[in-house]
Order: C-alpha cells, then structure tokens, then sequence
C-alpha cells in the first residue's frame, strides 16, 4: 500500500461501468506506488481537488471521461492547473472515437488553448497495455516535472551560479535528469549527511551512490559511462557533433556494419535538449521532450555499436593518403574513411555587456529546463520567435507568474509552427511582444531589471524581470573547421550543388548532395547551408547522409 503522502491518480467519470473499467487499470497497477481517486461528479471532484490543494497533497494524473455532465471533460480538466501545476490532465477517448477527424480537431484545440496535456484510449479488457504505456509516460513527464524522474542526479551548492550552474549546465548537454538544492536546505543537509559532511562543494551523487567533488565535465562523462579516448584509432566513419543530425548518423551508420565513432565537445542531444515538448515529431502522438528522444537515439546507436567520445574538441581536420585526420583538444589523433560534420549551431550572443556579466544569476543561453522551478511567481522572459523558444515559454508559464516572449519579428508566424503560436497565444499568463528587443538590463549580483526598445518607436521601458532566457538566431560551430572546408557569409557549411565552381573543379567531379568541397567530409543539420532548422529534418539529413557514406567508401 502507498503511504499517506503518496501523489494521487484521479478518475472522473459520470458512467459508472466505464469508472469502473478505469478504477480496476488504476488500482490493479499502481495503487502500490500512488493514491487512487475515482468520482463520478465533476462538482465532487472540483470540491476534492480544492482540499488536497489546501492540504499540501500532490495530484499527479487527472483522467476525465469525454463528456461530463453534459459539457466536455475539458471543462473540469481546464481548472486543474490552478491547484496543482504540474499534474498531467488527460482526456479519456473512446475507441470508436480516434479518427475522426472532428474528435481530432477537439484534441488539437483543447491542447492549444491548454485545457488538457494529453488524451489517452479508455481500457479495454486487461491487460491492456497499450493504455499502462500511455499512462506511464504521463507519470514520467510528471515526475520528471518534479525532478523526481528515475536515476536522477543530485546536485549541492552553496549559491545558484557560479560552479553549481555550470555542472547543471553540463548535466542537462548531457541529458542526465538532475535536480539541485542548496547546502543549507533541509534536503541539502540530508544529502550532504549521507554522502559525509566533509565535502568540497558543489558536489554531485550520482544514482549509484558514487560522490564528486567539484567534478570536472570529464569526470562528469566517465562517471555515466558515456565516453571513450579515440585517439590514435582508425574508423570507418567520424561523426563530429551529438545533436540530432550526428545521432541518426551514428545509428544508420553502426547498424550498418560501419566502425562510427561520434566526437562531441558536450554530449548528446545539441540544441534540442533545450526543447521541454516536441509534438509535431513523427511517430510521437502526444509528443517528447528533446532529451528524451536525445536518450532514446544514443541507446540506439550504442546498442549498434556507435562508439562516443564526449567532453572532447576536434580542432583541426585535413585530407591526407591515409584519410580524413582529425586532430582533439588534447593533441590526440583520429583517423577516419569518411567524416560527417554535425557540429549544428548554439544560440547567438545577445551581446549586452550587463546581462552577460549575470549570465548563470537569471540569464541563460537556452530553455535551462533545470531552471523551471527557480522561477515559480517570478517574472521571466524569453527573448526569441522560433520554435524553442515557444516550447520554453509553454514550459514556463507552469512555474512562473507571467512569463513575456520578446520577439524581434512583427508576428510570432514568421518562425514558429502553427500549432505552437495557438498554444502561446490561448495560455493566459504568456505575453508577447513582437517587434521588440532587449537591449539594457542588469541588477546586484543578479538579475533585477530589463530594459526593452520597440523596433517600431524606439521607445524604451525599464521593467523588472527575475530570469532571461536567450533563444535567438543561430551560430554554426565551424571556427575550427581550416579554410579549405566553404562556408557562407555566416559560416554554415556549403555543400554539394552550392559549392563553388572552383571548389567543384578541385573536388574533380560532381559533389554528393550533403558532401563538402573536402573528399570524404559530408555535413548534415543546422550546420549546413540550406538546411531546414527542424528537428526531424537533421535526423533525415543525418540519415540520409549515410548512404553518400556508403558510395564514397565504394569507390
């Protein structure tokens, strides 16, 4: 049985054979770990939720039957939020139901204006686990909220920034669940009890009880197991950069019998580890965060064979007899028949001297999803118009009391996806002001104030913020690369019909689609000229480029 403070699974159905159906799934599966509540009335369930919410209880699941009383569940689930944030809220479809394209439209659109998370196909007879899958990953997203997720890594500091920010900074590259409190928290004294008082801080436990003391990223990497030396090592294929684009190498590349290793100065996922919600990925109905689907793409690619060398900077790169040489940071060398540059693209600089100084005390570079909780009733902003920055501002407005999306553009339409600008717009505590900038701000020791120009006026105003987010424009990782590899003005990588007549002359034939004016270098993702800055399109790219592997390997 779970103990008095169990988090809750909550049901609400006006039928009583179909409660029933639910009841008998919920509490033949998890009433060991949770609570579970069942009602038939809404104006009952209204009443509950209002107590628990005064008692300090935590509700992790809303399910509400598709029509309740006679108004949609969405009704009731709409309120949820208000009382408890964080709960996951899912609609309960019949089967019949999915399909129909006017019961799709009522999904979509109560997603949109966040009257519900999620929706979910009512049990059929048991087991049913179809209906436990979709319900577990409604609790992981729940206790990932409440950085509670599995094999979560503990971080102790004696202030937010500094050292501390920097080891969560490398632990969310990494895509390692991890949650942080100070030293002088109730929570941080226990941990510091158990790990023994006498410790250098900041200090991380890692979930198989193993102890660091300011640990350096390395130290990071060879602890969760995840990087190799490649040095001195020849390899069939060298992917240069984690993100999507160089993870779906690695896996197309080591499943195809190829000797992949994969090099990254960080670790896995790039930039799309700062994406709280991908819901428009194919094959993710109701959707992944970036880190997830970053998670799930190295376990692929590792249980292939793909090799990771993470923490670790190539610095150079030249053709030679032997192949493709790479030289690392650390003066080591690999060799390679073919390389893929994936190196992708990070967030511009905003280039204000006073909010980069506080970078890490309420400014960051990117959605620092292990921020969120920082910021519960403060005002946040999020400088950006792009699909990230959107999915942060979702992300936010949980936590935060207000959270303002500063977009330089005159409509957020001009970089976002629909689905997501109806989503900010229907979400009431997300402002948005477009034709905007930041361009002042600062405060003692941390972030206190900012100062905004309409692009249209010129008129400034001072206001108060307790956290910036930076997610604008993109800066392609190249400045390593020699000045043999083209590039564009702004350093994307050119390849294949966008080279150079001179470099198509030296190159001695007609470029691969993806390959550079380098024989033997491809490059795939936000890193190349003329991509798509999508998810799913440098996971195709990645892909695809393996087969242009595969023909240059052949000749």
């Amino acid at each position: 049985m779970p103990g008095t403070n169990a988090p809750l699974l909550v049901a609400v159905d006006d039928d009583p054979a179909l409660l029933a159906d639910v009841e008998r799934e919920l509490r033949n599966r998890y009433a060991s770990d949770y609570r579970v509540c069942c009602l038939s009335s809404p104006d009952e369930a209204r009443r509950m939720l209002d107590e628990l919410a005064r008692a300090g209880e935590e509700v992790a699941l809303v399910l509400a039957a598709e029509d309740l009383g006679g108004a949609p569940g969405t009704e009731f689930l709409a309120g949820v939020p208000s009382l408890f944030p964080h709960a996951q809220r899912a609609r309960l479809l019949p089967w019949a139901r999915v399909g129909e394209p006017t019961t799709g439209d009522a999904v979509f659109e109560a997603i949109a204006r966040g009257r519900m998370d999620q929706w979910v196909m009512r049990p059929a007879p048991p087991p049913d686990e179809q209906f436990h899958q979709a319900l577990s990953s409604f609790l992981l997203a729940w206790a990932e909220a409440r950085r509670r997720a599995p094999h979560t890594i503990d971080v102790v500091g004696e202030t937010w920034s500094g050292r501390a920010y920097e080891l969560r900074e490398t632990l969310g590259r990494c895509a390692l669940p991890h949650r942080f409190c100070l030293a002088g928290s109730e929570e941080g004294r226990a941990i510091l009890a158990d790990a023994g008082l006498d410790r250098r801080l900041p200090l991380i436990v890692m979930p198989n009880g193993a102890v660091m003391e300011d640990p350096t990223d390395m130290d990071i990497a060879r602890s969760a197991g995840t990087t190799i030396d490649p040095s001195g090592e020849e390899y069939d294929l060298v992917i240069v950069g984690c993100g999507p684009a160089g993870l779906s190498a690695g896996v197309y590349g080591a499943s195809e019998g190829l000797r992949t290793v994969v090099i990254d100065s960080g670790s896995i996922g790039g930039q799309a580890t700062a994406s709280s919600s991908i819901r428009n990925y194919l094959g993710f109905p109701r959707g992944l965060s970036g880190a997830d689907l970053a998670r799930r793409a190295y376990q692929q690619a590792w249980v292939f064979g793909a090799r990771f060398a993470f923490m670790q900077q190539v610095t150079h790169l030249a053709r030679e007899d032997g192949g493709v040489v790479l030289t690392l940071h650390t003066g080591g060398v690999v060799v390679a028949r073919a390389v893929i540059l994936a190196t992708g693209a990070s967030y511009r600089r905003l280039g204000v001297e006073p909010l980069e100084e506080l970078r890490g005390s309420g400014v960051y570079y990117g959605a620092a999803a292990s921020e969120a909780s920082l910021v519960a009733g403060e005002e946040v902003y999020i400088v950006g118009g792009a699909n990230s920055a959107g999915q942060a501002a979702l992300h936010l407005a949980h936590y935060a009391k207000r959270v303002t999306l500063v977009v330089r553009a005159g409509s957020l339409a001009a970089g976002m996806s629909h689905y997501l600008v109806r989503q900010v717009e229907e979400t009431p505590n997300i402002e948005v002001r477009t034709s905007t900038e930041v361009v002042d701000g600062g405060g003692d020791g941390r972030l206190e104030h900012l100062v905004l120009r309409d692009r249209t006026t010129g008129d400034r105003e001072t206001v108060p913020a307790y956290a910036l987010f930076l997610m604008i424009g993109a800066r392609p990782h190249t400045d390593w690369l020699p000045p043999t590899v083209d590039r564009d003005d702004a350093g994307f990588v050119l390849t294949g019909p966008d080279l150079s007549d001179d470099a198509v002359r030296a190159l001695g034939r007609r470029p691969l689609p993806l390959e550079t004016c380098v024989p033997g270098v491809l490059a795939a993702g936000d890193v190349r000229h003329g991509s798509v800055k999508r998810v799913a399109s440098a996971v195709g790219e990645g892909s695809i480029a393996i087969q242009f592997v595969h023909h240059l390997l052949a000749v």
